[in-house]
């Protein structure tokens, strides 16, 4: 399977990066995914012939692990882009303070 539109090679994967930082946007992209897949299951095409609280708790246990899962494929892209949106922002600050001391002020 190939990530949707080459997202996932992105300038993020060519920086070397904090797995801290990396863990972290796994963790978003994967409540994306959750909500996104609980969005999917509210739209119920007809009557659950074997609904029951218990099942709804199974599948949102079954949803998050996938959720998980999905996410750590890296195939959605979506944690490459929070990761190198939060690089860039962590080195902006540091790229400003240095061109300030190299202006001699």
């Amino acid at each position: 399977m190939t990530p949707i539109g080459g997202l996932s090679k992105t300038g993020a994967t060519a920086m070397k990066t904090d797995p801290a930082l990396r863990k972290a946007a796994e963790a978003f992209e994967a409540v994306m995914l959750r909500q996104m897949m609980a969005s999917m299951r509210q739209a119920k095409l007809g009557k659950d012939v074997f609904g029951s609280s218990a099942t709804d708790n199974f599948r949102e246990m079954s949803d998050a692990k996938l959720a998980d899962n999905m996410a750590s494929l890296r195939q959605f892209g979506i944690a490459d882009m929070v990761e190198r949106q939060l690089t860039q922002t962590s080195a902006s600050p540091a790229r400003a303070q240095a061109e300030h001391k190299g202006n001699g002020r």
